[in-house]
């Protein structure tokens, strides 16, 4: 069982454990001594979103790789695929400061290795038992973590070329001619996309104004990005046809959502749809299959199966979706919050400026608008309910969780779905029902929740 690392890296309040300066010292000095085993000299790359904590976790970070002999490299503010991209290169790792959608108050810790994809658990649970130990002093070299120290100057310098290498990388990946003249408004949450977006836009030859692009260290996700979709469509409808689409990011950019040029918000179960059939029609999706999550809509597997494509559920968190794209040879697969993998190139990871841009690549190409190449997924009623916790008991060791569970399944019989899961990243348990329904669907999510409130709600 993992103690600090969860579905996506290790989060936290900046300042507070595991995210202050001696645990953070204590994690890059356990990478450090992994890397040195497997690389001998290494060097990592290090990228961060906006967040005002980001830096001094940087430090401290540079701090512990430097005890355990890794160099480092800083990407300065750069998006979450982006060093995923860059430690494939001459880097034994990535390592990236972000919290992505959650408050500015958080920050977080992602890990990527040599080869581009995050590591994978067991490697996690090792590096665990390594950091326990550096923080206890039980590893002879280290009996106390060095307080924070002011680093010399080369170790502070950020290398724009880093940034020039993903965007190059990007550009390279789309067809350019498909999507010149497109005019779009994107979204960047005042955060990593900030200056990595405005690049690649002009890079390719999109004409594309912004909105939410002056981070301050405190307004990252703020009434804006991917948590708030319907605030770049209400733009996009307001624009009175001005725009062909609208995106929007979340705070590290590995996920984008869509806003169609009427202002309807277009999720990650419609890019899917859209991308799937896309990419079976170029015959690059192999085997015909797309791996969703729990979490997409009924409404997503029967439209694609009418498109003779098979969708495979894997559970929620990119991390997880891409294990089973792996075992089942898929080239896509995401999530209903707009991460979206793309398999049939180079990408190890979700990345919301690739997204965006085969979005626009299969919009630019087919001369269509972004809703009517979607306007077959009919979308089951789905509504999702989060509730605090105290603490994460296994849900199926709670009698009245359990029976509200299985009362829903009951009554739903084959029409419907019941999803309850804790958050990987958060202390909340999220309840999710579809029903063909909307009287049932909030009924069932209240009397689900409500057994979940009483049991263990905070």
């Amino acid at each position: 069982m993992r103690m600090l690392f969860g579905t996506d890296g290790i989060r936290g309040v900046a300042g507070d454990p595991p995210l202050d300066h001696n645990t953070v010292f204590a994690i890059a000095a356990a990478l450090g001594r992994h890397l040195v085993k497997g690389h001998g000299r290494a060097q990592v790359v290090i990228g961060q979103d906006t967040r005002e904590s980001s830096a001094w976790i940087a430090d401290s970070l540079v701090q512990g790789l430097d005890w355990a002999g890794v160099g480092s490299q800083r990407a300065g503010v750069i998006t979450t695929p982006a060093v995923a991209l860059l430690a494939r290169g001459s880097f034994a790792a990535g390592v990236v400061i972000s919290a992505s959608h959650n408050p500015w108050q958080d920050n977080g810790i992602k890990v990527f290795g040599h080869d581009g994809y995050k590591l994978k658990d067991e490697l996690e649970e090792k590096l665990e038992a390594d950091i326990f130990d550096l923080l206890h002093g039980r590893i002879p070299e280290l009996k106390e973590v060095p307080a924070p120290q002011k680093l010399p100057r080369d170790a502070n310098v950020t290398h724009p070329e880093l940034l020039r290498k993903y965007v190059s990388w990007l550009a390279g990946n789309v067809e350019l001619q498909s999507m010149r003249g497109m005019r779009v408004l994107v979204d960047c949450a005042n955060g990593a996309a900030t200056p990595v977006a405005h690049e690649v836009f002009r890079a390719c030859g999109v004409a594309a104004d912004f909105v939410h692009d002056q981070p301050d260290g405190r307004n990252i996700n703020e009434h804006c990005g991917a948590l708030h979709p319907q605030v770049v469509a209400a733009e996009v409808l307001k624009a009175g046809g001005k725009y062909q689409l609208g995106v929007t990011f979340d705070g590290d950019a590995d996920r984008a959502l869509f806003s169609c040029a009427a202002g309807k918000v277009v999720n990650g179960d419609a890019i899917l749809l859209l991308a799937g059939r896309e990419m079976k029609a170029r015959g690059s999706l192999k085997n015909d299959t797309v791996v969703a999550t729990t979490m997409s809509n009924m409404g997503l597997e029967i439209a694609l199966k009418r498109s003779g494509i098979k969708m495979l559920r894997a559970p929620v968190g990119d991390k997880y979706v891409l294990e089973e794209m792996h075992k089942s040879g898929a080239t896509l697969g995401g999530e209903q919050s707009g991460h979206i993998i793309f398999r049939d190139g180079e990408a190890t990871t979700g990345d919301g400026l690739l997204t965006a841009l085969r979005v626009m690549e299969i919009v630019g190409r087919s001369g269509r608008a972004l809703t009517e190449l979607v306007g077959d997924l009919k979308v089951f009623p789905q509504n999702i309910k989060n509730v605090r916790v105290r603490e994460k008991k296994p849900l199926e060791q709670i009698a009245e969780v359990g029976e509200a569970i299985r009362a829903a399944e009951r009554e739903l019989d084959g029409t419907g779905r019941v999803v309850v899961r804790y958050s990987g990243t958060e202390a909340l348990a999220r309840v999710m029902v579809e029903a063909e329904s909307e009287e049932a669907m909030l009924r069932l999510t209240d009397r689900i929740a409500g057994a979940i409130q009483a049991a263990i709600g905070t």
